[in-house]
């Protein structure tokens, strides 16, 4: 039976991926690389486990040429766009991109597509000037301020509302600056660019890695505003100061809970399932339970030692290295 449409299916239906073992019938692996390649969503992964599936895999299962052609053009565009010596043409309908090592110093650039030969700036990456500094890029027509887009005085409340909730829907991708439309649907501010894969938080839009939200950086995982400055540096202050504090109460409450609970919990356990086992005798029964509890005190204080003396200097570290690090900065 196939587990994706949970059909039954003759054996030589189910081919074999290189990337993991799991299996699914050709027709649902071929709809499922449609859609995800129509999406762009490429690499592809198994729809059953995180494993990337393999170029040759994905293409002994597409049968349109048109479709493979499409993989290989997302694929090849990803890896440019991880690059960060790669460099798009700037000129109205042309994909071209040039590798540009080491043109710091010299920054012209110029396009290799036949019939185009467009040159631009390898900092600001638009159409060459010889003669002035580099031009930030102007915004998105959708992202300009709400002033530029008023054209009825009396729309303009309307208006502005409408272009701050745009601007709030869409942002770029801090590495390769595609943008990206976040749905208001209470979903987290881990943001994953479908283009070069970045991880990024919505709020900042920085980069991250999975300690951002839980550092004090002032990025909830929810929500739609980071903290303030100031709530935040009394935020840090308040850990730094009443680290030791709290630290030192939540390990004398956990010390006994653990040492005690873990006998009190094999206990009523062993009680269960001696009572529910009709060949055990009474006395068995009682030798049962009594023996669980004794194994767990002896074995509690060393859970508890290795739980308190690793989880004690953890969070020590994260006060006092991470969140220190941060008020420094």
């Amino acid at each position: 039976e196939c587990p994706l449409c949970l059909l039954p299916q003759p054996p030589e239906a189910f081919p074999t991926l290189a990337s993991c073992h799991h299996r699914s019938c050709r027709a649902c692996l071929e709809q499922y690389l449609r859609i995800a390649i129509s999406e762009s969503r490429v690499p592809v992964a198994c729809p059953h486990c995180p494993a990337v599936l393999q170029p040759a895999d994905v293409h002994c299962l597409l049968a349109e040429p048109s479709l493979r052609d499409k993989y290989e053009e997302f694929l090849l565009r990803r890896l440019l766009v991880a690059d960060p010596g790669t460099r798009w043409c700037p000129a109205p309908d042309c994909s071209y991109a040039v590798i540009a090592y080491g043109c710091a110093e010299c920054p012209r650039l110029t396009c290799g597509r036949e019939g185009c030969g467009t040159e631009f700036c390898y900092h600001c990456r638009q159409p060459w000037h010889p003669d002035g500094p580099c031009v930030p890029v102007p915004p998105a027509p959708s992202l300009a301020s709400p002033a530029a887009q008023l054209t009825n005085p009396e729309d303009s409340g309307h208006n502005e509302n409408l272009a701050q909730a745009e601007a709030e829907a869409i942002k770029v991708c801090p590495r390769c600056s595609a943008f990206i439309m976040k749905i208001n649907d209470g979903s987290c501010n881990r943001m994953s660019c479908t283009v070069c894969g970045c991880l990024f938080c919505w709020l900042c839009l920085q980069e991250i890695s999975d300690v951002h939200f839980l550092s004090p950086s002032g990025c909830t995982f929810w929500g739609k505003r980071p903290w303030s400055r100031s709530r935040r540096i009394l935020w840090q202050l308040g850990m730094v100061l009443g680290a030791p504090m709290v630290i030192s109460l939540v390990a004398g409450i956990a010390i006994p809970v653990i040492t005690f609970g873990i006998p009190i919990y094999m206990g009523r356990k062993v009680l269960q399932w001696a009572l529910g086992s009709p060949c055990l005798s009474g006395c068995q029964q009682c030798l049962s339970v009594t023996s669980s509890i004794l194994l767990s005190l002896f074995v509690s204080p060393i859970i508890t030692a290795v739980t308190v003396g690793v989880g004690v200097p953890l969070m020590l570290t994260y006060v006092y290295g991470v969140v220190v690090l941060s008020l420094c900065r």
